[in-house]
């Protein structure tokens, strides 16, 4: 871990803020909250509650809910805070508010903390404690674990720092059941198992930004062709987790159906990513690579959507 802080100017990028700086509106700190990233984290912690066995108050789950999204978004803004040296020599990471000096490094910093210590607090306060001590798991793991340790030491970063994403399912559960059973782990298991192959989709076209900052993604060490390999091995390992809903009994014919076919299309841009990048074609390999980070969300979206919708909507009908 570096002994530099994102003020001292001998740490990497650190000549990339921009002067003069100004004070950042509300526009900018609800920026360093990733909203994107928050609002799938806040949908899977939404399945959670529903699916959990019991019932909670609308107002405790609403609470739960909001705790989720304040946790989600502190870790966001801790991750722009330790990461601004890399954020302002990436494309993709370029415009945030701390590299744009939209917003200080300590405000970022402070702006974080506050969060993670409210929502943990208040998940504590008024839903239970195994819901706060796994949100602030999350919180911590994806500050120290992903950000701090793994990111810029091991290719396997997205894979373990993976885990932090997973959590909010979990979380919910938790909130209701105040337990943690295998059916959230189940949950977890998703969204831990589709990480890598949805992020290494993303990494094959951002391979220059990773290796421009030193950041050891896949494709940088490992190159492309082993990390087309990974995302194959990782999307079939998908299929049989997602499936894990329906052995388990609190998934119906319904999700069975449509969760199988959706798996068939994510398996089927995975084996055209490795496919043709084995055939020589790079640049068709990356383009079909883009088209399934962007499929993967949807499959993601509408996995938990179909729990959900199964649970809620009286269609459950048990596979025999």
């Amino acid at each position: 871990m570096s002994d530099l802080s994102i003020d001292d100017p001998k740490r990497p990028g650190a000549e990339l803020k921009a002067e003069p700086y100004h004070a950042g509106s509300a526009a900018d700190f609800f920026e360093l909250l990733k909203p994107r990233v928050m609002s799938l984290v806040v949908f899977t912690g939404l399945v959670g509650i529903v699916l959990a066995p019991g019932t909670l108050h609308p107002v405790l789950a609403f609470a739960a809910l909001l705790c989720i999204a304040v946790g989600a978004g502190a870790s966001g803004a801790l991750n722009m805070w330790y990461d601004a040296d890399i954020d302002g020599r990436m494309e993709r990471t370029a415009g945030r508010p701390v590299p744009e000096g939209r917003v200080s490094a300590g405000e970022a910093l402070g702006f974080g903390i506050v969060l993670s210590v409210a929502s943990v607090a208040a998940m504590g306060l008024f839903v239970n404690y195994v819901a706060a001590a796994l949100l602030a798991l999350t919180i911590g793991f994806y500050l120290f674990i992903y950000t701090m340790w793994l990111k810029r030491r091991t290719p396997q970063n997205i894979v373990i720092g993976g885990a932090a994403g997973a959590f909010p399912p979990m979380i919910g559960w938790a909130a209701v059941t105040g337990s943690v059973s295998i059916e959230s782990i189940v949950l977890f298991m998703i969204i831990f198992v589709w990480t890598p192959p949805h992020f290494w989709a993303l990494a094959l076209n951002r391979r220059s930004d990773y290796e421009g900052v030193g950041v050891p993604m896949l494709p940088v060490v490992a190159g492309k062709r082993e990390t087309r390999k990974q995302i194959m091995i990782y999307s079939v390992l998908l299929m049989p987790v997602t499936l894990a809903p329906v052995a388990l009994g609190f998934a119906g014919t319904v999700y069975a159906g449509v969760a199988t076919a959706l798996g068939a299309v994510f398996l089927f841009l995975a084996w055209q990513v490795w496919s043709t990048g084995e055939a020589g074609d790079e640049d068709k390999s990356d383009a079909v690579a883009k088209r399934l980070f962007g499929f993967s969300i949807l499959f993601l979206f509408l996995i938990f959507a179909l729990l959900l919708v199964e649970k809620t909507a009286g269609i459950f009908v048990p596979v025999m």
